[in-house]
């Protein structure tokens, strides 16, 4: 994990875990796995609350989510056929995502929290295709809670096994 995340979440604590996740799911390259790993960790050492992590990552994670399906709606296809590259969104990918979402639907949009790289696709995907938003939402909300209290929890129960300055860690988590 870089060191200055871990210096900003221990100087912001909650603040940097919000807007990180809000910022990973619109497609920024944020190590989200391992930022919410090491705030587990952090929680267990009694820096951050172990729940109140849990509630402020969702809260960011459906920021980004409800973000990220408001740019689909209103700036569509287009948008992520013609400037996706930026977020490593290639039009092969993009395709392979759109196939995913009409076959399975709105579950694409919960389990794809747990697929780095992935998961910010479909949010753009449901505004695109005009999924009521409400829908949308729920499934939306079960996926991040039960991600981030994962990898929360994961990080509470065996961050003090976890070496968060291994060079290894970003890349198996990175999206």
């Amino acid at each position: 994990m870089p060191f200055y995340l871990q210096e900003l979440v221990f100087q912001y604590g909650y603040l940097i875990l919000y807007a990180s996740l809000a910022l990973g799911i619109l497609g920024l390259p944020v190590p989200d796995e391992v930022l919410l790993t090491f705030v587990g960790y952090v929680a267990t050492e009694g820096l951050l609350s172990y729940p109140t992590s849990i509630l402020v990552g969702f809260a960011g994670a459906m920021t980004g989510m409800s973000l990220s399906y408001y740019i689909g709606k209103k700036l569509g296809r287009p948008l992520l056929w013609n400037k996706g590259r930026l977020f490593k969104l290639t039009p092969k990918r993009l395709a392979k995502v759109e196939d995913w979402f009409h076959r399975f639907g709105l579950w694409t949009v919960s389990l794809g929290y747990f697929i780095p790289g992935f998961r910010h696709i479909p949010c753009y995907l449901s505004g695109i295709s005009a999924v009521q938003f409400r829908k949308y939402i729920r499934f939306a909300g079960i996926g991040a809670l039960i991600w981030c209290a994962f990898f929360i929890t994961i990080g509470f129960v065996l961050g003090n096994t976890i070496d968060f300055d291994s060079p290894i860690l970003p890349q198996i988590f990175h999206h």
